[in-house]
């Protein structure tokens, strides 16, 4: 059972996702590209085998990752959503009609009617508190042979990162938007630099910066900073933890990729 304050920041996160999604509902650019969708699947799914299967997305936010679905060629997508960002899906998702649902709840909440091929959560189990009966449904609502794939932040690789962001959290979760968002853009203003150099020479974090933050639009750069300023809660996972979020929920032959030395998109099978 969720303890009581787990309960409650895992409210406050949902909310904290509402408030940025109803603001920054935009997917244009390399930010919502099949591109990045390559990228994040890594060498773990070939985004060709999208095509023609029904797919869950866990998270849905705005649509961004079910849109890159629908472009691989999914059959159909269901889009789950528990925060006040869900009228924002649905608007975003309106012209593709019957091969998208809409379901307004958390991932917990999964339909268990095993009927879907693939079930894919990008960026957002590591800011549920306790992600287990979430992991558990998707795994209830896949085929049998069929995959969940997952994408997190990693502690491996972030050290600096962590040193300097952490503390900094501790302030700006309890801060108003426009204030976030104010730190958000001097940060992105002051990064230029680093992603000049890091396109030149080796440096920490230099891949992702030069080959994902790097063709952002200036405005979707500030936005992911703001992301990982404001929401009420964020984990980053080890190598073993991602694994055994995965396993310890029944998947078989769960494989790992180091995406840019600092994340892992994780894909395991339903037995």
């Amino acid at each position: 059972m969720t303890k009581p304050n787990a309960s409650r920041l895992s409210q406050q996160t949902v909310d904290d996702f509402g408030d940025q999604w109803t603001r920054f509902t935009g997917n244009d650019g390399f930010y919502g590209s099949s591109a990045l969708f390559e990228d994040m699947c890594g060498p773990l799914l070939d985004v060709n085998e999208v095509r023609g299967l029904r797919v869950a997305d866990i998270g849905s936010g705005t649509g961004r990752i079910v849109l890159m679905l629908l472009s691989a060629g999914a059959a159909h997508v269901t889009a789950v959503e528990p925060s006040a960002a869900f009228d924002v899906l649905r608007r975003n998702l309106a012209e593709y009609g019957e091969r998208v649902d809409c379901v307004r709840a958390t991932g917990d909440q999964l339909s268990s009617s095993s009927v879907f091929d693939l079930v894919v959560s990008i960026g957002v189990l590591h800011h549920i508190p306790d992600p287990g009966p979430t992991v558990k449904a998707a795994y209830r609502a896949l085929k049998p042979g069929g995959r969940m794939l997952v994408w997190l932040y990693g502690r491996e690789g972030n050290a600096l990162y962590l040193a300097l962001t952490l503390p900094l959290r501790t302030i700006t979760t309890r801060l108003p938007h426009g204030a976030v968002l104010a730190l958000a853009r001097m940060f992105n203003a002051a990064l230029q630099p680093y992603i000049w150099l890091c396109r030149r020479v080796p440096l920490p974090l230099g891949g992702y910066f030069a080959n994902v933050f790097g063709h952002m639009d200036p405005d979707k750069q500030a936005l992911i900073v703001y992301d990982q300023l404001r929401p009420a809660y964020s984990r980053y996972y080890s190598k073993a933890e991602a694994i055994a979020l995965l396993s310890s929920a029944g998947c078989d032959d769960v494989r790992v990729h180091h995406r840019h030395g600092y994340s892992w998109t994780v894909i395991g099978t339903k037995r």
